[in-house]
């Protein structure tokens, strides 16, 4: 059987921005098999996706590592693969186009310019608003490309929550890609005395941290959220959002989980790029936007959270 696949090697919350486009690529091809080709830490939560009938793990490794990209394209080969939806849209999966899958038809970014139009002008436009003109392109109806359905990675959190929250709490996540350290607000700590001031403790101030934030976490003064003393897995983190009161948090993965599931919250910006671009608020869900977050006061922060929780 002629088979599809979608590539979207990360991050988290590009790939939960994906989820929707994935859905309707899979409505589409009912009859085929729809596989993701994706970086490692996803590839576990991914395979529990609904919409998808595998996931392939791609190591990224160097485009000089020639044996490894030999490996890879025999092991694509192997599906027959007809057509190839690159949500990445990123230098390596061009070079995949022309080197790796150069005999299947793809869709991708190129492919969805109108003529004469520059990829740099469309990248301008929100995420999902490029994500829904590419599959149209292709001829596919858009139904969840902008209404993402995270039911699917909602699980039983109530042990957790027996352990850290009995009842409503704020998640807070004060954490970025070391990539992009602009992304981060540097006074949550300010900010988590003040909340435990003027709600005098009425909900619990919970941080979920990933392997490398857990020392920054204990530092905080909030309670830190692990599993048997590791770092939740996505799924658990999806639900800790599922279940929280209110969210504040930067710009990351968690923010876009946030959004999806309608969460009651904030999300702060600087400089790095606007949440219209991003496709992250909603009608529960806005973002704070300044030039530089250094510049940004706990004072501000904390209207902005007077104004959305009772």
């Amino acid at each position: 059987m002629s088979n599809i696949l979608i590539i979207k090697h990360g991050s988290l919350g590009d790939l939960i921005q994906a989820n929707g486009a994935i859905k309707d690529i899979k409505n589409f091809y009912k009859n085929r098999k729809v596989f993701l080709l994706t970086a490692q830490p996803y590839a576990i939560f991914m395979s529990e996706c609904p919409y998808l009938d595998g996931v392939i793990i791609d190591k990224r490794l160097p485009r000089w590592n020639l044996f490894y990209l030999k490996n890879l394209k025999n092991n694509l080969a192997k599906y027959n693969f007809i057509k190839i939806y690159d949500l990445q849209n990123s230098s390596r999966t061009k070079f995949y186009k022309r080197f790796i899958l150069k005999n299947v038809e793809w869709s991708s970014t190129e492919t969805s310019l109108e003529p004469g139009q520059k990829k740099s002008d469309f990248d301008k436009d929100p995420v999902l608003d490029r994500m829904e003109i590419q599959l149209k392109k292709s001829g596919i109806q858009t139904e969840f490309v902008k209404n993402i359905d995270l039911n699917w990675a909602i699980s039983d959190i109530s042990r957790l929550k027996k352990q850290y929250a009995n009842n409503d709490y704020i998640l807070l996540f004060p954490f970025c890609s070391k990539k992009v350290p602009k992304k981060k607000w540097p006074f949550f700590k300010d900010l988590i005395f003040r909340l435990k001031q003027e709600y005098k403790n009425k909900y619990p101030i919970l941080l979920a941290p990933g392997p490398d934030e857990i020392d920054e976490a204990n530092e905080l003064n909030a309670k830190v959220v692990l599993d048997n003393n590791q770092p939740i897995n996505i799924k658990t983190l999806i639900s800790l959002i599922s279940n929280a009161k209110f969210i504040i948090a930067n710009d990351t993965g968690p923010a876009h989980i946030a959004s999806h599931l309608d969460k009651v919250g904030i999300v702060l910006f600087g400089n790095h790029t606007t949440a219209k671009k991003v496709s992250i608020e909603n009608f529960n869900f806005k973002a704070i936007s300044v030039e530089n977050l250094n510049d940004l006061t706990v004072e501000t922060v904390i209207e902005k959270v007077k104004s959305k929780l009772n």
